[in-house]
């Protein structure tokens, strides 16, 4: 029985993760169901098993997934930073490594995703809302470490996702760690009380 459910994690798992790397290189329209099963390795029952909801319903499951590892690697990096200004500097090399990597070819695993999707799909949405807010509190309890009121820290994580959603389009749209780079110089700037 135990290897059953560990069978059973890993397709769902392995259906997650290539539906996450298909969505953010292809978008989510462009991308098929075969296609991602294909990629994953899956069954094909196995699909509709665990999303029954279909396309919809692994769209949201996608996001809920792919937020959570990025709230990881945020939450990782927020423990090991001296400074807020350390922390979104090690984010960006982090991201900057990650999308040259992957020829630019990659982006936010999200992102693609809330675009088509957040405005005709409420499940979708509220994936993204609760993913989106789950990153914001990361930055906002690193900038309240160094004393930073919190109406003042709520707003810079605001501001510092939307400038690092950013420099993950511009990046791959210049095909340039450049976005990151000039982050990283204005960060200082960006987090002044």
């Amino acid at each position: 029985m135990r290897i059953l459910r560990l069978k059973t994690r890993q397709s769902k798992n392995g259906i997650l993760k290539a539906a996450a790397r298909l969505f953010r290189r292809n978008g989510y329209a462009a991308t098929g169901l075969n296609e991602i099963l294909a990629a994953s390795g899956a069954p094909k029952g196995s699909l509709y098993h665990y999303f029954p909801g279909g396309k919809d319903d692994l769209g949201a499951s996608t996001v809920y997934m792919a937020g959570e590892m990025v709230s990881n690697t945020l939450r990782e990096l927020a423990a090991t930073a001296s400074t807020p200004e350390e922390f979104v500097e090690n984010y960006c090399d982090r991201l900057a490594h990650w999308i040259s990597l992957s020829k630019f070819r990659d982006g936010c695993p999200i992102s693609t995703i809330l675009l088509e999707k957040s405005g005709t799909n409420e499940a979708i949405r509220k994936a993204g809302l609760e993913s989106f807010s789950n990153w914001k509190s990361v930055f906002e309890d690193v900038l309240l470490r160094c004393n930073m009121d919190q109406k003042q820290a709520r707003e810079k994580s605001t501001l510092l996702v939307s400038a690092i959603q950013g420099a993950i389009l511009l990046s791959r749209v210049e095909q340039s760690v450049t976005p990151f780079e000039i982050l990283k110089r204005n960060c200082k700037s960006l987090l002044k009380q």
